[in-house]
């Protein structure tokens, strides 16, 4: 098992891109592998041809440097490793009883309920032929601890009998449990979600969060955005985000210290001298947070063109370490949820800070003239770690990127 992460200590096996016999050359996708981050191709680079796959698709939790292959230079030899296993390899080992020399006890038949037929099953009474409810004892008994009303479910045996599976297959919105039978699923931990709870529970214990919120008009940026990309021609198509990353990257250069990091084992606050955003995306594994490298120095077509592409790696499990690891500052945008107004996010460590974005809102304000007009607004909350960003940086900060968001030609000089 390769170490795909500085911190990935085992990974799970996905999909095997080669079979047993296939040649391998420099720069071949060999198999997917789930690392503590994403889910990410393992390029083998050198030739050979692969002659034993120790660790089948599915595997999960192996360890770093635990052998999961086998991979020969010449053909002839793929068929000496047609009986390898893992144990042969001096490797990881299955584990074995306590007491390997007493054979193990044959566990007893589990004994199966059959579901009463027609044909030999009990009559049913005059009042269930006449109601149509004719069901099999087992299938009642669920029905009632499950709080399923039998009128609605579809009988697939015999004569339109209910069964047990008839019971269990159905789904209503109206169903709800019974007293005392709660209904659960328990969906496994995946290495990615076991990071992010550490990484993310360890900032909320560690970083002193503070928070600084801010309406800012985006009414000037919005027609802004419909000018360009009304003369883009399909050449691109800039969003809201896009000048988000590139204000945010803007006003980290103004103001230098929230974009930091705070070293404690290195005694010191590293302060960067170029913004590199990362930003928050949803995956179908999990948040990953993709870093658009030197934003500051970017173009917004450029930005949006990076944008699109990681995050498109991302949700694919595409992305490679260097694109997801480091970042100086974070966004996390839930704009596109008109529910959401506000939100708090939590610190992406050792970065020392978040911006937390909103939805778009009208909002009423008062005109030049007196009267009243309506505005288009979002919330930000900017997240701070308070051993890296006092509170008057923070605000400084947000006054930097407001004037930004609410002047967004002078990103463009």
């Amino acid at each position: 098992m390769p170490a795909l992460s500085p911190t990935m200590t085992s990974g799970n096996i996905g999909t095997w891109q080669k079979n047993i016999g296939d040649a391998i050359a420099p720069g071949d996708s060999l198999v997917e592998i789930e690392t503590d981050k994403a889910q990410m191709d393992f390029e083998y680079q050198e030739d050979g041809i692969l002659a034993k796959i120790l660790k089948p698709s599915g595997s999960k939790d192996i360890a770093v440097g635990n052998p999961i292959a086998v991979i020969v230079e010449e053909e002839a030899d793929v068929s000496a490793f047609e009986d390898y296993t893992v144990e042969s390899t001096g490797g990881e080992a299955k584990k074995e009883s306590p007491d390997s020399s007493e054979p193990p006890k044959p566990s007893p038949e589990p004994v199966k309920s059959e579901e009463p037929t027609s044909s030999g099953g009990r009559l049913e009474t005059v009042l269930e032929r006449d109601g149509r409810i004719i069901a099999t004892p087992v299938a009642k008994n669920i029905a009632l601890e499950k709080g399923i009303a039998l009128k609605d479910v579809r009988g697939t045996g015999e004569g339109g009998r209910i069964t047990k599976a008839d019971v269990e297959s159905y789904k209503s919105d109206r169903a709800f449990s019974a007293p005392g039978a709660a209904i659960s699923t328990d969906i496994p931990l995946t290495s990615m979600r076991k990071t992010i709870a550490s990484r993310l529970q360890a900032s909320k214990n560690t970083n002193p969060h503070y928070y600084v919120s801010a309406s800012l008009s985006v009414s000037k940026l919005l027609k802004l955005r419909q000018a360009l990309n009304a003369s883009a021609k399909g050449e691109y198509k800039l969003s809201v985000n896009d000048f988000l990353i590139k204000a945010v990257a803007n006003a980290l250069l103004k103001v230098p210290t929230a974009n930091s990091s705070y070293r404690e084992d290195e005694g010191v606050i590293r302060q960067f001298s170029t913004a590199d955003i990362s930003v928050a995306v949803a995956t179908p594994v999990g948040l990953m947070t993709p870093i658009v490298k030197n934003a500051d120095a970017r173009g917004l077509v450029s930005i949006s063109n990076e944008v699109k592409s990681l995050s498109g790696r991302a949700r694919d499990g595409k992305l490679k370490p260097e694109e997801y690891q480091g970042g100086t500052f974070t966004i996390s945008n839930m704009g596109m949820n008109p529910a959401v107004e506000r939100f708090t996010a939590i610190i992406n460590p050792p970065q020392a800070g978040i911006l937390a974005v909103g939805t778009i809102k009208k909002v009423a304000v008062e005109g030049k003239d007196g009267g009243v007009e309506w505005d288009e607004q979002i919330v930000v909350t900017g997240s701070f770690d308070h051993r890296v960003v006092d509170g008057a940086v923070g605000g400084e900060f947000l006054r930097e990127l407001k004037k930004l968001i609410e002047n967004p030609l002078e990103m463009l000089l």
